[in-house]
């Protein structure tokens, strides 16, 4: 593209391929990664976005940037490097649940450091919210994104993290648990479902609790979005009195496949959250994590409503198709969901 909008969030974490066993035998090559899908479903709703680490210049990293380029996202490292592209192997298990494997030894996504990823920030006057998450969160990268979401932090940068665990396929798990649980308390905005919070180990009765409980661990964080599939989704505010607001589709959806679902939830709830901001700034401009936690209730109820209409709509594509801004507003208003 030949114009940019100004960048409003940076995105850290991988890009990778994603191998997919078909019932042929063959594999078909997806461009994927949550953080990638992310960035892609964030400037689908109008966002700026930049995509902070780097692309390999094999031919998976010229189609990865490719879409990048069409979608809109802006690359903060724009000249591809040498190493090669991350593959994911996914292969589904006899109850039809995707099992992974991972490539990601001296692969593009990982040549990065907290200074690089600084830098970048630094050259974004206009940077709101910095995300990670997912493979990003791997205990052998803590020196890479801890000190960057830091370093955000002290900046005044909204921070959010994903947590998105992949734990089949971490070798130290006690360690991965312990630095998910190190970024989530950088967090201002966190993001987990409740297969997240089972892999934690967050104590309490149901999901809907153990986030209660994650939250409240995390003090710095304003709130969390619960996912929960096709049983819909929470938003929770921090707080003893912290409120909470629950949105599921009120039909059944004719689910395809679910990839980048979670991404794209939010990707539409950090959408919605901007545009909010956006609109209020000529009357009281304030840092998005203030913003965020003096919003009113129908303002987090219809927040979450316009994430989980991006979800849904994601979720009827075969892969990662994320929708635009307009497609997921006009999703809800056609599709009332159940509220709570």
């Amino acid at each position: 593209m030949s114009t940019h909008s100004p960048v409003q969030v940076a995105i850290a974490g991988e890009a990778l391929i994603d191998l997919i066993r078909r019932a042929d035998g063959h594999y078909e090559p997806c461009l994927g990664g949550a953080l990638y899908n992310l960035g892609r479903a964030l400037a689908r709703q109008g966002v700026g976005a930049q995509y902070l680490n780097p692309l390999s210049r094999d031919r998976f990293g010229r189609e990865l940037a490719a879409q990048l380029a069409a979608d809109g996202v802006q690359l903060a490292q724009p000249t591809p490097v040498g190493e090669v592209t991350s593959l994911a192997v996914v292969n589904l298990t006899e109850h039809g649940h995707p099992d992974y494997a991972f490539y990601r030894e001296g692969v593009a996504d990982r040549a990065v450091t907290a200074e690089g990823l600084n830098a970048a920030c630094a050259h974004a006057s206009g940077l709101q919210l910095v995300c990670t998450g997912a493979l990003a969160l791997d205990a052998r990268d803590a020196a890479i994104y801890l000190p960057w979401l830091q370093a955000q932090r002290a900046a005044g940068r909204c921070v959010v993290v994903d947590a998105n665990l992949r734990p089949s396929v971490m070798p130290d798990l006690p360690a991965y648990r312990a630095q998910v649980h190190a970024a989530l308390a950088e967090a201002h905005i966190i993001k987990a479902s409740d297969e997240d919070l089972d892999h934690l180990q967050v104590p309490g009765a149901d999901p809907l609790a153990r986030s209660r409980h994650l939250l409240a661990a995390n003090p710095r964080a304003r709130l969390m979005a619960l996912t929960l599939g096709g049983e819909g989704a929470w938003l929770l505010q921090q707080g003893a009195a912290g409120s909470q607001w629950f949105a599921q589709e009120a039909q059944p959806l004719a689910v395809v496949d679910t990839v980048g679902a979670g991404d794209s939830f939010l990707a539409g709830l950090l959408a919605y959250l901007l545009r909010a901001q956006a609109q209020q700034a000529s009357l009281a401009p304030t840092g998005m994590a203030d913003f965020i936690a003096a919003l009113p209730a129908a303002a987090y109820q219809q927040a979450l409503r316009h994430a989980l209409a991006s979800a849904s709509l994601c979720v009827q594509e075969r892969g990662c198709v994320p929708p635009n801004w307009q497609a997921a507003q006009d999703w809800a208003t056609a599709h009332p969901a159940r509220q709570g």
